[in-house]
């Protein structure tokens, strides 16, 4: 008797009671704490701005008029809104940490546009004891400057005027961060960042000590010139008359370099001859016994032109500083020469090249032929 035997399918599965599905939920991570804005201190990004300018606390507070202990209190409440240090201290100074440096330039553009929109459109420099901050080169500093300072005095008894020589600082830099509003020199393009206006254009003249002997001679003679020792000023650049001179086949021995404040005493009593600026020659024989003659060799153009970052454009003290620097050297322009040398200076001013100031941001005006002739006479 054979017996049957049943084998289940492979397929299929016998009724099994199974488990409720688990929900599991997830909480989202916490987003991290933001500032609360609506009570933000702006008076806290003026001191993180002055203390990036500084990289010290105490000339910070000096600059703002504030303790030591305020900026480092109001350094410490911006800390823990922004949850940065910001500031490390090292043994020079303090070293800003990379989210302050990414903020410098925000921080300071919005600075700057935020005091032009709350500023008066009236600026009123009688009243006014604003700080007016200028770089100037040497040409600038013994040329425009004392001229500017007095037309300040006059006009903005309280105001002060800061003239810092540009040496060896990147003027462009100072202008970026805000070190100086204004600088004099000689660039004459600025790009998208900043406007250059010219002022004044000038020449080079050869200056001796009275007492010397080609002092009494009318003109200087280019083999007398480049026989005579020549004393450089240092950081101007006169290589042209190198290569002059080489191209008659004559050179000159430069004996010295030195700064245009050690120059008159190194030049009086000696018997060498120093290039000069036009107008920087003849400021200093006003007060000192030099002669002036014309260079025997052609010469480049100097430019003085002012440089500012194009945020000031509109900055109502800015362009009272503009306007009034234009208009002094417009004033002052024909008293620059001292009349005792105008025969010497007279005869290396070219026919249409006399200029002076405008009125606006323009390039310089020509002088038309009315002036021009009397512009000659002042030596200009």
């Amino acid at each position: 008797m054979s017996a049957t035997i049943l084998v289940p399918h492979p397929c299929s599965v016998p009724d099994v009671p199974r488990a409720a599905p688990v929900l599991v939920v997830r909480n989202p991570a916490p987003e991290p704490a933001r500032p609360n804005w609506n009570g933000f201190d702006l008076n806290l990004l003026v001191v993180f701005e002055a203390v990036m300018q500084e990289r010290n606390l105490t000339r910070a507070g000096r600059r703002l008029g504030m303790s030591q202990p305020a900026v480092s209190h109001a350094l410490a409440r911006l800390r823990h809104l922004l949850k940065d240090e910001l500031f490390v201290r090292t043994p020079q100074g303090m070293h800003p940490t990379p989210r302050a440096e990414r903020m410098l330039n925000p921080v300071r553009s919005g600075l700057q546009e935020l005091q032009t929109t709350l500023t008066a459109e009236e600026f009123d420099a009688s009243h006014t004891s604003r700080e007016f901050t200028i770089a100037a080169n040497n040409y600038a500093a013994r040329v425009v400057i004392p001229a500017l300072a007095h037309r300040l005095t006059k006009l903005a008894p309280s105001a002060m005027l800061d003239v810092r020589p540009t040496g060896l600082l990147d003027v462009l830099d100072q202008l970026d961060e805000g070190a100086v509003e204004l600088a004099l020199g000689t660039l004459v393009e600025g790009g998208d960042r900043f406007k250059c206006v010219g002022l004044l254009e000038d020449k080079y003249v050869a200056v001796l000590s009275n007492d010397h002997p080609d002092a009494a001679t009318p003109e200087l003679p280019i083999k007398r010139f480049a026989a005579l020792p020549h004393i450089g000023v240092s950081g101007d650049d006169t290589t042209f008359i190198d290569a002059a001179l080489a191209a008659r086949g004559l050179g000159r021995s430069v004996c010295m370099k030195v700064t245009l404040h050690s120059l008159v005493s190194v030049l009086i009593g000696s018997q060498g001859l120093a290039v000069l600026p036009r107008r920087v020659a003849a400021d200093l024989a006003i007060h000192c016994p030099l002669t002036i003659r014309a260079l025997p060799v052609p010469g480049p153009r100097i430019t003085l032109s002012m440089i500012w970052h194009r945020r000031l454009d509109n900055h109502p003290a800015h362009r009272w500083l503009r306007g009034t620097l234009r208009t002094t050297l417009a004033a002052e322009n024909l008293a620059l020469w001292p009349k005792q040398h105008l025969q010497a200076c007279a005869s290396t001013v070219p026919q249409g090249q006399v200029s002076r100031c405008g009125e606006d941001d323009g390039q310089a005006q020509r002088l038309d032929g009315r002036f021009e002739k009397r512009a000659l006479r002042a030596c200009l």
